[in-house]
Parts: structure tokens; sequence; C-alpha cells
């Protein structure tokens, strides 16, 4: 790992060394292409007390030129950061990371539409958010979106993303979540991505039959859709695994824990029969009191191997063609000619 130019702390030094060793599997286990093989990042730090370039997340985003070509990474010193953070289409290539989840937290509260209320707002492609406490503490009683992610490329590392009702807009694109925490109590994993949460906790604190999922997939043709692999699901009452938001709904749970939050019907067709014929809810080789499949609905399916197959892999999401390692090398300034390229593709 190297560092060109200077005012790089011991602290920081040490972070990015045990950042790189913690996603070495991930560098030696999947392949990059294209721009994702650069191994060289612009790095620009955040800090509240003024010791970094930037004291909030936002002046560090719009600091990041449009139609960006380079690897950005954003280091967030631990804080309470109030603010809204929106990360536009045209600035892809963008790493956003704290040191901790639980001591780098983004924060705001506000209901109402769920394109308008997030705390967070990812719009651009290629996109990596790491170790981040991201949340809306409106609470229950509205929309309170905590995370809308509309990209194509966007991985999530160890956050926790933190609200009630539709938590997480996972909107569309392809998307990885690993080691992630997610709460909310009513449709708080919704939207219309190709998304694989990988050993995930998924906590619900619905007090009925609030669901956990709300996936909207439209059509047979859309290749979209949310896998749970190898999570852990809890919550303080009782809860849905999800319910269709779009007809053609299509989610899956595999290898996962599912403790007896889960009621044990585990769907619900949102008031609309007609829809039983059309989703796709699987459940495979899950364990826990509440994976028990004798009670499911009749319209869910208790996969086989072969139907589960390919949905256990990172080839859902044709991850092998994006996810990338983390950079090995820091530069404190963009280059000059990426300033003034076109558009990314």
């Amino acid at each position: 790992m190297a560092f060109s130019g200077n005012n790089y702390s011991f602290a920081e030094v040490i972070f990015f060394f045990v950042l790189a060793l913690s996603a070495c599997g991930t560098a030696v286990s999947l392949s990059v292409t294209n721009s994702t093989t650069k191994s060289s990042a612009v790095l620009l730090r955040v800090d509240q007390s003024g010791k970094g370039d930037y004291k909030k997340i936002q002046d560090a985003i719009d600091a990041v030129p449009a139609n960006n070509k380079e690897l950005v990474f954003i280091l967030v010193k631990p804080g309470i950061y109030k603010e809204k953070v929106f990360v536009p289409a045209d600035k892809p290539f963008i790493t956003l990371s704290g040191t901790k989840a639980s001591e780098t937290v983004i924060t705001w509260s506000e209901s109402g539409d769920i394109f308008e209320s997030p705390t967070m707002t990812v719009l651009a492609s290629d996109f990596v958010g790491r170790h981040l406490t991201i949340q809306n503490t409106y609470g229950s009683g509205g929309k309170a979106v905590a995370l809308w992610v509309s990209a194509d490329r966007a991985a999530f590392y160890g956050c926790r993303i933190i609200s009630y009702q539709d938590t997480l807009l996972d909107d569309t694109g392809r998307h990885y979540y690993k080691s992630c925490y997610i709460q909310g109590g009513t449709d708080f994993i919704c939207g219309n991505a190709a998304s694989l949460f990988e050993k995930c906790h998924i906590h619900s604190l619905a007090e009925g039959t609030g669901a956990i999922t709300a996936q909207r997939r439209e059509s047979p043709s859309e290749d979209t859709g949310f896998t749970f692999l190898g999570c852990t699901i809890t919550g303080t009452r009782t809860a849905m695994l999800g319910r269709p938001w779009g007809d053609y709904s299509r989610v899956v749970f595999a290898l996962s824990y599912m403790s007896n939050v889960i009621l044990p019907q585990g769907w619900e067709d949102w008031g609309d029969s007609s829809k039983q014929s059309t989703v796709f809810y699987g459940q495979y080789k899950c364990y826990g009191p509440g994976a028990v499949t004798s009670k499911r609905v009749k319209w869910a399916r208790n996969l086989t191997a072969q139907e589960a197959e390919p949905f256990l892999t990172k080839d859902w999401i044709d991850a092998k063609d994006w996810i990338r390692p983390v950079p090995t090398t820091f530069t404190r300034t963009f280059n000059a000619v990426s300033n003034n390229v076109g558009g990314h593709n």
C-alpha cells in the first residue's frame, strides 16, 4: 500500500492497512474489469474537528468533479453528521467510508415522499459505502427513508441502515450488501433492484403483520429481486417476510436463520389474490423457529437445490464484473485530465 502526498496521520495509515487486509478475500476471489481494475484512489478526509479536508460529508462529495473517472475514497472520521447526503448521477466511483459504523453516523429526521425524505441518496454508479450508520430518526407514522439507492453497481459493507417505514429504498440497479444491519417495521426493504444481501442482520420492529420486504418487480422479463443469503432475521414481536409491491415481486431467503418473529404463514398478498400466481417467494434450507414451512401460504415455494442455485452466488448480480477491492494507493489530488472527460458509460 502506497501513499502519495503528505499529511497522513499514523491512524489513517493503520486504518487503510487493516481495511485492505479485511478485504483481501474479496480481492482474491473476485475478478474485476474495466474501470474497477484501478488500484489508486484520491483520498478526501471529512472531520468535524476541522483536521480533515472538509467538515461535512456533502462538501467532500461536492468536491468530486462531474463526470469523474477516478476512484475517490472519502474517509469520514467518527462523529454524528446531521446532514442529508446526496451523491449525484454524474459522480461515479466514490467510496464513502467510516472506521466503525457505530461511531460514524449520518442522521436526519424527515417523513413524506419516499424520494424526498432519504437521509442519504445514491444516484451514481460504482458507489461503495463502508462502516457507516445511515439513519432516519422520524419514527413510525409515515414514510421515512434512510437510504435510497438508484444506481447500478453499488455495494455496502458493514453498514447500519435504520428507520421504521421504507428504511432502505433499494430502487434500481445491481446492489450488494455484506454484513449490514437493516432495521425497520413496515416494508423496510423495498424497491425493484437486483440485490444480494449476504450475512446481513435484518431486524423487524413490527408489532403484528408488518412486512420486511416489498419488492417491486412488475414483469416476468425483469431480472430483479432480493436474495438474502446466510442472513439472520430477528425482531421485537411478529412480522411477515414480505408482500408484493409489484405483481411479479421476487424474494428468496436461503441458508438464513429466522427467529420466531416470522409468522407461520410467512407472506401476504397485499389484499390482491391475483398476485399469488405471479409472485416468486422462495425459501431454501433456512433454519430457526421462524423457518418452518409447513404452515406457509400455499403460493410460497420451498425451493429445491436446483431452483435455489441461481440465487446462491454473486453471479446473481454479475458481481465479478464490478465488485472491486479496496484501493492500495492513495493520492491527494485529482488528475487534471480526468476533470474534463466525457460522461461515464
